[in-house]
């Protein structure tokens, strides 16, 4: 009989010792009666019949109503381990005990095994239904494999036989992320927008409180420009003596002295040129003031012209494009060096209509001795370099330019000066 078969099978009932006077177990075989050695046989106990095993106690179950749950079991999953193989089904209330054998030792470690005795009240279990050893896979001829239940589990993996497990990924540290408030960034947003929205606002409303709706702002001195013809002092807007630092050919310095000056006269063909007048006639033109300079050598002569216009700031800024070049009259005076300065004696020019303040500045340049010019050339002409006309040659270009700009920053300090220091 195999290993396998004895642990399947029930394990057979243990015989009693003997006494006198009693028989021995049923289940032993019937014991042979010694012969004396001088053959007379001697009377011995009649074995008895053999003692029924008791039938296994039925366990009692208790009334319906005497039960109290106190728990609830769930049902486990099967734990294994691949390194040892299948679970050890561990031995159901009422399994007979299987025959003593060697344990298996595993990782160092004693095993239980399935043969160990099972509890006292425990009923048998038929056989062929316990647990197969994982060491002790075949099943005895004619009978089918035992197989563990589904419940089974492995008392020795639940003592802490197994190894600590060995992670299978690795866990890596992630940065936190901060919640983000989202009411308060679109609070935040809006704020600013509003916030941006207030100053802008406050800035174009102090610009267009100032200078009107749709209107540029106003430069300095434009509005007490337009009364300069009458209420400044004559030396003030024509000095008695003008300087040009580097005015002259070549970088020279030029001096200019005054010889005549004109009362301020109505705009009219006899003050202006024919195409400035007719541009100024539909703008408006309040006065013309002109003065005659002679340089120091007293050899030219230049009448220096400041045109009082009505036109607001916009208009003098495309008021040079609306009229033509042209050189304006002269102004003579008997007994000076310029008693014979007239239209022919003419011959340079310079025009230059002032876009931040009200005033149009014109100047034109002849020579003293009254010679006759045939051809009139503009200022930026005559102060080309290496030009060999007369009028180049003499600088005439240079002195009605020189005289005119002089006599326009004078205008301008006067015009941006505080008030009352233009008297003193």
């Amino acid at each position: 009989m195999s290993r396998i078969t004895e642990a399947l099978l029930p394990p057979e009932p243990s015989a009693p010792a003997a006494t006198s006077g009693t028989s021995v177990s049923a289940a032993a075989p019937a014991a042979r009666i010694p012969v004396p050695a001088d053959g007379q046989p001697r009377r011995t106990a009649q074995p008895l019949p053999p003692e029924q095993p008791a039938p296994p106690a039925r366990p009692v179950r208790p009334a319906p109503g005497d039960e109290t749950p106190t728990e609830t079991t769930t049902r486990l999953r099967p734990v294994r381990d691949d390194r040892r193989g299948p679970a050890t089904a561990a031995p159901r209330p009422g399994t007979p005990a299987r025959s003593p054998g060697p344990e298996p030792v595993r990782d160092g470690r004693q095993a239980p095994f399935a043969g160990a005795a099972p509890r006292p009240g425990t009923p048998a279990r038929p056989a062929g239904l316990g647990a197969v050893h994982d060491g002790d896979r075949s099943a005895p001829e004619g009978l089918p494999p035992a197989v563990a239940p589904a419940y089974a589990y492995d008392a020795w993996a639940l003592r802490g036989g197994v190894p600590d497990e060995t992670p299978a990924e690795t866990t890596t540290r992630l940065r936190p992320i901060r919640e983000r408030a989202t009411g308060r960034v679109v609070a935040a947003a809006v704020c600013a927008v509003l916030a941006l929205g207030l100053v802008g606002g406050a800035l174009i409303g102090a610009v267009l409180a100032g200078t009107g709706a749709g209107e540029p702002a106003e430069p300095a001195g434009f509005s007490r420009a337009r009364t300069l013809w009458h209420d400044a002092p004559v030396d003030t807007l024509f000095p008695r003596t003008l300087s040009g630092p580097a005015a002259g050919p070549g970088g020279a310095t030029r001096t200019w002295s005054r010889i005549v000056v004109a009362p301020d006269a109505p705009c009219s063909p006899t003050t202006l040129p024919r195409a400035l007048h007719t541009a100024l006639a539909t703008v408006g033109c309040d006065r013309v003031l002109r003065a005659t300079y002679t340089d120091a050598t007293s050899s030219h002569v230049v009448t220096v012209a400041l045109v009082f216009t009505q036109a607001d700031p916009a208009t003098m800024r495309t008021l040079g494009s609306r009229a033509a070049d042209e050189p304006a009259p002269a102004l003579a005076a008997s007994g000076t060096v310029a008693a014979r300065f007239g239209d022919r004696q003419r011959a340079s020019w310079w025009r230059h209509v002032l876009p931040d303040l009200p005033v149009v500045v014109t100047a034109v340049s002849g020579f003293a001795d009254g010679r006759v010019v045939a051809e009139p050339e503009p200022a930026e002409r005559a102060m080309t370099p290496k030009r060999d006309t007369a009028v180049a040659q003499a600088g005439l270009g240079h002195e009605a330019r020189g005289a005119a700009e002089a006599v326009e920053r004078a205008l301008r300090a006067t015009a941006t000066a505080p008030a009352g220091e233009d008297e003193r």
